[in-house]
Parts: structure tokens; C-alpha cells; sequence
């Protein structure tokens, strides 16, 4: 039996499937019913752009601020400097200043304004940074005054730590501090803001539930942590979370045509999910889509596709990304929207197949074209490349279309 809440956020939560877990229902349920309040996600700031991984909890914050509420985007310019050791196998690649205080700017104008409204009403959206407050700690006063709320033999029962010890992987003492670090920031941000819960993945848990109890402790107050799912493809990997091939939010790191295609080519178990928790379609409609089976399901994936990109690209980008989709795979043709290379006719005589495929993204290595071509995967204008070492050779002016498989496409321009 679905549970029913008194509020309105937890309901479309529910109904959308974003729940998880909670650290108590009944009384952040009683709590959001008094009226506005104010809950944050943290982001690490590790890249230029945030990834399909982490519009989960974006999409949570919308529906937090589309139910009457004010969401917070707390950046980890602090925490960013260590990394979360959560479910990893090795440690995070450390970052400086500079390089984190960029990525943040990045993230700020490409990864949260598409879907939360920010400005100085009581419901609108606001972004901080936990190196305000962290940065100037004194190291010996943090220990006296909130070591002592945190006890190893809790913390390494957390799955995150547990993961790694038992994998007999180094964890370093300054990953065991961000635990630490986390739980006070949702200290900070209580006493400076009056936000009552913390939210995230399921992964996350051991962390943040660190801040409901030291701030219990420490400040006699009653806070609350939620989380929703991880997003996983049915084989159980991490989806957005890739070392490799990111699906990036920042449309200058992944072009809206690629985007639009992630969405267009989710496996068919997944579309229901996809469309509920990526999409702000009527749960009517995601309930008609989701009951389509056989090859009406492709209908459902356009319609997921387009929304989804309409959300994080607006609406022009969305109807481009479907047109040359449409063009390509439906008619043969070529789509003006794939990534393109552009050449002189003196320069194509002599380019090689194998440069071009790296550059336009197609391939990763030039291992990988000649892997494609004996799997006869590669293809130059929907005929296959047999020679890995074969040029475009093609002087006069003309667009060419370049693919790997039957689902990555390129074009190349000469003249």
C-alpha cells in the first residue's frame, strides 16, 4: 500500500519514486505542514559541469521549491579539497583553489538555473559554499568542541567505510574527515539559515545522518535527512557516474543532441522511472507512456527524450536535438545538429579516417576506430570503412557523415 502524507512534497516524492528513506517521516511530514521551509543538497565542485548523476537530487530540490518551499545548492568548495570516500575504491584526485573556485562558476551558470528559481523571495533558490565556514576552523577548537559527538566505532559502520576497509583499500585520515566536515555543514547551514533537512542519494546516508546527530548534541535541535535511490542501469552501474563518456549537464561538454540521444536510448525497463523522476509530465501521462509495450515504447523514449532536454536546454534545443535525431535515424539523412569538423578541401585529401573519428568524438582511442573497423561498426557515409588507415580523401565540397555503430553519428564538412 502506498503511504500517504499530509504534505505536499513528500506526496509528489512519493508519487514519483524518489524516496528512499528517511530519518523520520512522521515528523518532517508535520514540520513541512507548518509552513516554508528550507532543505539543501551538496554538490562537490570535482568538474566544470554536474552529470545525469546528480539530477536526481536537482529534481528533488525542484519539486521542494515547486511545492512552496526554498531549496539551497551548497557547494563544496571546502569539502571538494578531500573527497568523499563513498563506495570508492582509490582516493579522489586532489584539486586546488583556483580549479575548484572555477568549476564552481561553471556549475553555478550551466547545471541549476534551468530548473530552480533564484532571488531574494522567501521561496526562491540560494547557492553557498561551505569554504565559508570551513576554511577558517581552527583545527584544535573543531576537535574540543565537536570531536567528541563522533565516535570511530560509529563511523566506520557506516556501508562507505566498511566498503573500502573490507576491500582492503588505503582510506586515508583526510577522506575519514569528511564525514566530519559534512555532518557540521549541516550544522552550519541550520544555525544560518533555519534549514531543517539535508537531502541525497542513498549513498550518502552514513554522512548525513552524522548531521542530524551532532546537531542534536550540540545544539539540542530536531533535524531531518532524506534520500532517494541511486540511479542505476539494470546491470547495476552508477548512471552519470562513469570515469568515461559523463553524461555532462554543461551543454558546452555535451552537446544537446547527445543529451537528447542518452534519454532516446535508456534501456526499456527504465523508461517508466526516467520519465517520472527527469520529466515535469502529469503523472497521467507518464502512466499512459509507461503502460506502451513492443515497439510503441520507442514513442515513449521520444517523448522522454525531448522533455528532458527541454528541462536542462530549453525548448529550441530539445526540438533541434528531435529533428536531427529524426533525420538521421528515420529518413538517412544528415542531421545539421551533430557534432561536426570542418575542413578544407586541401586538408580532406590527406586526412585520415582513423584522426577524424578521435576528434569528432566518435572513438576514444585510435585502438577503439580499429577495433570498430574489424567489427565493421565504422562506417563514412553509411558505408563501412575496411581499411583503418583509409582517408576521407574527398577534395571536392560536401558534408560527410561519419559513424560508429548505429547510434553514434558525426559529421564532417570540406570546403
Amino acid at each position: 500500500m502506498t503511504q500517504t502524507y499530509k504534505s505536499d512534497f513528500l506526496n509528489v516524492l512519493q508519487e514519483r519514486g524518489f524516496i528512499h528513506q528517511c530519518s523520520d517521516f512522521e515528523g518532517l511530514d508535520a514540520k513541512l505542514c507548518e509552513g516554508p521551509q528550507s532543505a539543501f543538497i551538496g554538490f562537490d565542485a570535482t568538474a566544470k559541469s554536474l552529470h545525469v548523476g546528480n539530477l536526481i537530487n536537482i529534481m528533488m530540490l525542484h519539486w521542494f521549491q515547486k511545492t512552496g518551499n526554498k531549496p539551497i545548492t551548497l557547494m563544496g568548495g571546502a569539502t571538494s579539497k578531500i573527497g568523499d570516500p563513498s563506495f570508492k575504491d582509490e582516493s579522489r584526485k586532489l584539486l586546488d583553489d583556483t580549479t575548484i573556485e572555477e568549476n564552481i562558476e561553471h556549475i553555478r551558470a550551466t547545471c541549476f538555473k534551468q530548473f530552480l528559481t533564484y532571488g531574494d523571495k522567501p521561496t526562491d533558490a540560494m547557492m553557498v559554499n561551505n569554504n565559508d565556514w570551513l576554511a577558517d576552523l581552527n583545527y584544535l577548537d573543531f576537535l574540543r568542541e565537536y570531536g567528541r559527538f563522533f565516535t570511530i566505532n560509529r563511523m566506520i559502520s557506516f556501508d562507505s567505510v566498511k566498503t573500502r576497509l573490507e576491500r582492503e583499500s588505503p582510506l586515508t585520515l583526510l577522506e575519514f574527515n569528511y564525514m566530519v566536515m559534512q555532518g557540521y555543514d549541516f550544522l552550519e547551514i541550520n544555525r544560518r539559515y533555519g534549514t531543517i533537512l539535508q537531502m541525497g542519494g542513498s549513498d550518502q546516508w552514513g554522512n548525513m545522518i552524522n548531521g542530524v546527530d551532532l546537531t542534536h548534541k550540540a545544539a539540542q535541535k530536531q533535524l531531518y535527512v532524506l534520500t532517494t535511490p541511486l540511479l542505476t542501469t539494470p546491470d547495476g552501474r552508477k548512471m552519470g557516474k562513469t570515469e568515461n563518456g559523463a553524461v555532462w549537464l554543461n551543454k558546452e561538454m555535451l552537446s544537446p543532441y547527445d543529451y537528447y540521444q542518452f534519454w532516446r536510448n535508456v534501456d526499456d525497463a527504465m523508461v517508466a522511472q526516467m520519465l517520472a523522476k527527469f520529466t515535469l509530465l502529469p503523472m497521467e501521462e507518464v502512466s499512459r507512456l509507461s503502460a506502451l509495450e513492443g515497439s510503441e515504447i520507442n514513442e515513449a523514449k521520444k517523448i522522454l527524450a525531448f522533455e528532458a532536454t527541454k528541462l536542462c536546454h530549453g525548448e529550441q534545443a530539445a526540438k533541434d536535438a528531435e529533428a536531427t535525431a529524426q533525420k538521421v535515424f528515420e529518413q538517412g539523412g544528415v542531421g545539421e545538429d551533430l557534432p561536426t569538423i570542418s575542413l578544407s578541401t586541401t586538408e580532406a585529401k590527406d586526412k585520415k579516417l582513423i584522426d577524424l573519428f578521435v576528434e569528432t568524438g566518435l572513438c576514444a582511442s585510435k585502438g577503439e576506430f580499429r577495433r570498430l573497423v574489424k567489427q565493421n561498426g565504422a562506417k563514412l557515409n553509411d558505408n563501412p570503412v575496411i581499411d583503418s588507415e583509409a582517408i576521407l580523401g574527398m577534395p571536392h565540397n560536401d558534408t560527410h557523415k561519419l559513424s560508429a555503430g548505429k547510434k553514434k553519428h558525426a559529421l564532417v564538412k570540406v570546403g
